[in-house]
């Protein structure tokens, strides 16, 4: 079996995990902090709430490429948020709330901006997410991890 990760920010990442641990073929995902300073060895939520960091809550997803493509995990991301609203979604207000697809290979950013052009031609809002080269990966606090499913609800 060939993994390969793929990486969202979409606004809170108790609800994105939750819908992309859904999928058949979604081996694990986690929660984390990506986008900002590197120059730390660990980050925290509350750092990432001030906004300095410049980091984006975002969900780390390990898949099976051979019962999930890297597109379908595309379009399951743009069917979970809206990516029209700039650093934020709903009631979630920040620059770690910001929509953004980290690629983690040349494969992915290809298909990822593909993806938006599709997209922005099927909505008349302009679409404000950002497709970046994936950085360091900063695992979130335990706490947050499946955080929706370990109490037992569906949304935030």
């Amino acid at each position: 079996m060939k993994s390969e990760t793929a990486i969202f920010g979409a606004g809170c990442f108790w609800h994105i995990e939750l819908e992309f641990s859904k999928l058949l073929g979604v081996l694990k995902t986690e929660v984390g902090y990506m986008g900002g300073d590197e120059s730390g060895e660990e980050v925290t939520y509350k750092e990432v709430c001030t906004g300095r960091t410049g980091h984006v809550e975002v969900t780390k997803i390990e898949f099976d490429q051979k019962k999930i493509t890297y597109k379908k995990l595309l379009e399951k991301f743009w069917e979970i948020h809206d990516p029209s609203q700039l650093n934020r979604q709903g009631l979630d207000i920040g620059k770690q709330y910001r929509s953004v697809i980290f690629c983690t290979t040349e494969k992915q950013k290809k298909e990822a901006e593909e993806s938006l052009k599709e997209m922005q031609k099927k909505t008349k809002n302009k679409i404000v997410t950002k497709i970046e080269k994936a950085g360091k990966f900063y695992k979130a606090e335990e706490y947050h991890q499946k955080y929706l499913i370990k109490r037992g609800r569906n949304t935030c």
